[in-house]
């Protein structure tokens, strides 16, 4: 989770090459969990998500953390929002709009989204929660999706992973340089299914509202 990682050299791709075990039962399903952590993310982020909710609905929210959370979970949103339309999958190697900042804005969106949701339940202890998941689940993705992207594309990735940080953008550095812009594609965005996940984290917000006290 590092602002400005070492870049990675070329490697087996993780795609073809990564470790699977076949099979079904619980030995399996450890296995799994223990080697590809990164393939349960999506899992985590649902069930955490759904435990802010329950939080919440046997508890209460505070304003203050309320308001703050809320508007760090917008940015995350609107932070997906954004790459999720300016993504071009495998096709070509994406560094403009948001990948001129960071090498993975979907991330850094879902970073924000945690936190924000984590504070806006009004329940501290849920902030080292998401932390914790984050590490385990996305940090592994992270590193994952770079090796992929560095073996797909080993002509244009080295230079755009050594000036451009994987999580923590250096937006004033960025900003002078003048950072293409990009066309962004709501067909794109829809494809990812973003707009519908959006709503869905909007209704999660407005609910954690009707909890105030």
């Amino acid at each position: 989770m590092e602002g400005h990682p070492r870049v990675a050299s070329p490697q087996p791709d993780p795609v073809q090459n990564e470790p699977v075990r076949k099979g079904f039962g619980l030995k399996a399903f450890l296995w799994d969990v223990r080697k590809r952590r990164w393939r349960f993310r999506q899992y985590m982020n649902a069930l955490f998500f759904v435990v802010i909710l329950i939080l919440a609905t046997y508890g209460h929210t505070v304003l203050w953390s309320l308001v703050a959370g809320a508007c760090m979970a917008v940015l995350g949103i609107a932070t997906r929002l954004w790459a999720s339309g300016c993504i071009k999958k495998n096709d070509e190697l994406a560094t403009d709009g948001p990948y001129a900042f960071v090498r993975h804005p979907l991330y850094v969106g879902n970073f924000l989204l945690g936190t924000g949701f984590a504070l806006a339940c009004g329940y501290l202890l849920a902030l080292p929660l998401w932390g914790l998941l984050f590490y385990l689940y996305h940090a592994p993705a992270i590193e994952r999706e770079d090796r992929k992207l560095c073996n797909r594309f080993p002509q244009a990735w080295p230079g755009w992973a050594e000036t451009t940080p994987a999580l923590l953008p250096k937006a004033l550095l960025k900003l002078q340089k003048g950072p293409r812009v990009g066309p962004w594609s709501l067909k794109q965005s829809l494809h990812n299914g973003e707009p519908l996940y959006a709503l869905v984290l909007l209704g999660g917000l407005a609910y954690l509202a009707s909890r105030l006290a």
